[in-house]
């Protein structure tokens, strides 16, 4: 049996984690559990279902505290680092934002397996995070990131020649004009299932520049062998090219029980895991360019990749400032990437070259944050 620890309990992937631990308790056993705490009700819930020692929360401690008596309650704004350092067979890191980079520290230097869902540890910490994982240390659960971690077993890693990550086009790829686009236009995703934030970032494509640069660490590949594709079905998860012509994909059901249960219990397969692809039935699975005119995220993320340093933390940062005034009716959906450019330009020429720790990391976020602030006025409908 595995011992688990879960990171961003409440949220998308911590919720259908659980699930998979709830169908299959004689293989998991959840010994904590983190959550911001801004429900507390549901974390009470889970903390109960599943018996946990430790709870880690940032809000609402005391009510929670009340309600597990005999369990160990964390909190306060470390808490997650602090539950991604409990000894265990694998920390699930479900946490959206660089929120999530201090508890990924925290769970590799403990010796801990990481199934990592928190791409922005790797955007906005990349060379922290890889400098400290050990080999095989680090099992992605994003979907795509998961995909090419399967697809690439067909191979030596020496044979691959291209990594191709594939995107949706989300709600507006067949949308010429993106004037005038409201925050409940945007949640509609045409396949996915996710929390706000993802949402959003895929409906600008941000999110798809995010997962080339986690791509690049997680799997050590230069950023001119990985492209982004456009696959509105989202059934193909990504794609490995290898030298000899051959394309490997990883396809099912656009939904991520499968990524998450292949990272808990790496390396056998969990049986059951998601529904399989039902093939008694007709499939169309089409695959088409990323239109960067229109969606210019990519290659912006793509050329903070390339400059490296603090640069993919600046480009995190004040899109997580951009998308929250989006969703809160401060800024258009079109002024999302605008703030993102004009903040790397302004701090590129000065930004640092490397990365010394996690305090070298928040210092650059909050420089960024500040200035996207700035922005959020100059731009704001």
């Amino acid at each position: 049996m595995r011992d688990v620890v879960v990171l961003g309990s409440t949220g998308s992937i911590g919720v259908q984690t659980l699930e998979i631990i709830a169908d299959n308790p004689e293989l998991f056993n959840v010994i904590a559990i983190s959550s911001a705490g801004s429900n507390p009700d549901l974390v009470i819930a889970q903390a109960k279902r599943f018996s946990v020692k430790y709870v880690g929360v940032i809000k609402n401690a005391e009510t929670i505290r009340q309600a597990l008596p005999g369990v160990k309650v964390i909190d306060g704004a470390l808490a997650s680092t602090e539950i991604a350092e409990i000894k265990c067979d694998v920390v699930i890191n479900g946490i959206t934002g660089s929120i999530g980079l201090g508890p990924t520290l925290a769970a590799l230097q403990s010796g801990n397996v990481l199934a990592l869902a928190n791409k922005e540890s790797l955007v906005a910490g990349g060379d922290l995070v890889m400098h400290r994982a050990k080999p095989g240390q680090i099992i992605p659960v994003d979907s795509e990131h998961s995909a090419i971690f399967q697809s690439s077993l067909a191979g030596k890693k020496n044979e691959i020649k291209k990594l191709i990550v594939t995107a949706s086009g989300g709600p507006f790829k067949d949308r010429q004009n993106l004037d005038g686009i409201s925050v409940s236009d945007a949640l509609k995703h045409p396949t996915w299932s996710m929390g706000a934030v993802v949402t959003i970032n895929s409906a600008t494509l941000i999110n798809k520049g995010l997962e080339i640069i986690e791509a690049h660490h997680l799997f050590q590949m230069p950023y001119s062998q990985i492209e982004a594709v456009i696959h509105p079905q989202s059934v193909v998860h990504s794609l490995v090219e290898f030298h000899d012509g051959s394309t490997i994909a990883q396809a099912s059901p656009p939904n991520m029980k499968g990524a998450i249960a292949y990272a808990m219990n790496w390396p056998a397969r969990l049986p059951n895991s998601t529904s399989p692809i039902d093939w008694s039935v007709p499939h169309n699975w089409s695959f088409e360019p990323v239109d960067s005119r229109k969606f210019p995220a990519i290659d912006l993320a793509r050329h903070c990749g390339e400059i490296g340093g603090a640069l993919p933390a600046i480009f995190n940062a004040a899109n997580e400032v951009a998308v929250e005034a989006f969703i809160g009716g401060k800024l258009s959906f079109k002024a999302i990437v605008e703030v993102v450019a004009a903040v790397v330009a302004e701090l590129e020429k000065d930004s640092p070259k490397t990365l010394r720790d996690l305090d070298d990391v928040s210092a650059i976020e909050d420089d960024a944050r500040s200035r996207a602030s700035a922005h959020l006025i100059r731009l704001a409908p």
